[in-house]
């Protein structure tokens, strides 16, 4: 599959225009509208000046590439020697274009104004059709894409629910109709050497056809066990390595690694850190490995980070803790394969999906996790891991909630999770097994991009 990178910085361009690709996140909203004109029409551009001239579907994730839809919009007046667009115009473009929303938070949602957008693409002419690029007076990316698009969904069940809600206009009887097709992750990348080995033994050909991890209750559980432990070793390594700190590969080990936003709620497994020291006390040790890097802009993220690290010598000796720095690709790698149990804190709706748990299933680490993205479809109680809290209730307040689920984290940490851990292995490795075969077979990319191509591309 062909990847094309834009790149603004040449010589003939002007300072301004050369830093738009210079960085993702950055600038006002100027610049911002501008790495958006760069994506969406100066993206369909590249293609034609390669000749790509037979491509019939174009697929924009989020509403940051919407305007590629101008393009095609004026690509087709102008071949039918028009200089302007019509509505027959707007709905062959439909016929050519998906869009996937992937999150709820409206911060994913860019909005420009009028005056900005003129400034920047130097025409007015496109608010004339008011119905397609007008939305509460502005230019608004996610409601261009869904007037654009003849298929449009979100990435799990319940945000394909959150997005109908949300992306209807209030002042509008319209309604959208919004899809879903959850995400899933590549399986062969993110399961770990050691555990890959005994599935290339047991299961021939799961590579090409991830459905057949199924089978993976076939396998000893102790040979599961084994590969396992040869992930958290070298997880510990990396820690010992990084920051000179001896976790125990005998102690249950907690991982959390995403990126730093206050929605996802990183510090509710440490708001109590004396009920975590009981709880200790009571079942056993326990060890956590955070990691994530927060968005350049988000402040509240930047300030979580410092509080968990903080917390480091409030939870010692009792709890090891450690934030690992330099988050990427391979750290990533790591942790999912070397932790024995994934967290996953959101505050409800606002887990469009997330796939970190995914990572983790698909070598045998199953999740603890609130209800909501992706886990609504993945969690078979006790099974493939577990689930807390109550994402039910809208009547709680933001506080309110963050209080009843640490509270519900440190009763299903305290009274299941640990003990099975400690005191019932078979049981345990019975949930690796199942976080496998039923998680890691079916939330992966092969099924995601099935379901995309039966669903959007080639409707049947």
């Amino acid at each position: 599959v062909p990847v094309l990178l834009l790149d603004t910085d040449l010589k003939e361009n002007t300072p301004a225009d050369r830093v738009l690709t210079q960085q993702l996140y950055g600038g006002d909203a100027c610049h911002r509208l501008s790495q958006e004109v760069v994506l969406g029409i100066g993206g369909i551009r590249i293609l034609r000046a390669l000749r790509l001239d037979t491509l019939v579907q174009f697929h924009m994730n989020e509403g940051h590439a919407a305007l590629l839809g101008l393009e095609l919009l004026d690509e087709r007046a102008k071949s039918m020697g028009r200089e302007t667009f019509d509505t027959g115009d707007v709905q062959a473009v439909r016929r050519q274009c998906v869009f996937t929303t992937h999150t709820p938070v409206p911060a994913g949602h860019d909005r420009f104004s009028f005056d900005l957008v003129e400034q920047v693409l130097r025409r007015s002419d496109i608010f004339n059709m008011h119905e397609v690029f007008c939305c509460a007076g502005e230019l608004n990316m996610t409601y261009l894409a869904l007037n654009l698009s003849h298929y449009v969904n979100g990435v799990a069940k319940k945000h394909g629910e959150v997005s109908r809600h949300m992306l209807t206009p209030k002042d509008t009887n319209h309604h959208y109709d919004i899809d879903h097709i959850t995400n899933g992750v590549h399986a062969s990348i993110w399961t770990a050497a050691s555990l890959a080995e005994r599935f290339d033994c047991y299961l021939t050909g799961w590579r090409e056809d991830n459905a057949s991890l199924r089978g993976v209750l076939a396998i000893p559980p102790n040979e599961i066990w084994e590969a396992h432990q040869i992930a958290k070793h070298r997880l510990i390594d990396e820690i010992s390595l990084r920051h000179g700190i001896l976790f125990d590969p005998d102690i249950i080990t907690l991982g959390f690694a995403r990126r730093a936003t206050a929605y996802k709620r990183a510090n509710l497994l440490i708001s109590d850190p004396e009920r975590l020291k009981r709880i200790v006390a009571r079942t056993g040790p326990i060890q956590i490995v955070y990691a994530g890097k927060a968005h350049p802009r988000d402040d509240e993220g930047k300030r979580l980070i410092q509080q968990i690290v903080r917390m480091k010598q409030q939870l010692a000796p009792e709890v090891q803790l450690v934030y690992l720095e330099n988050y990427d690709w391979e750290l990533a790698q790591m942790i999912v394969a070397g932790v024995d149990v994934w967290l996953n804190t959101p505050q409800p709706p606002l887990e469009a999906s997330g796939t970190s748990g995914m990572k983790a299933a698909l070598n045998g680490v199953p999740s603890l996790s609130i209800l909501d993205g992706w886990w609504i479809e993945g969690c078979v109680e006790g099974v493939t891991g577990w689930a807390f809290g109550d994402s039910t209730d809208a009547t709680l307040t933001d506080t309110d909630r963050f209080s009843r689920d640490a509270d519900a984290l440190y009763d299903k940490l305290e009274q299941v999770v640990a003990p099975l851990y400690y005191g019932k292995r078979d049981e345990w490795l019975r949930v690796m097994s199942h976080a496998i075969a039923l998680n890691g077979s079916h939330f992966n990319t092969q099924r995601m991009v099935q379901q995309y191509v039966l669903k959007a591309y080639y409707e049947i």
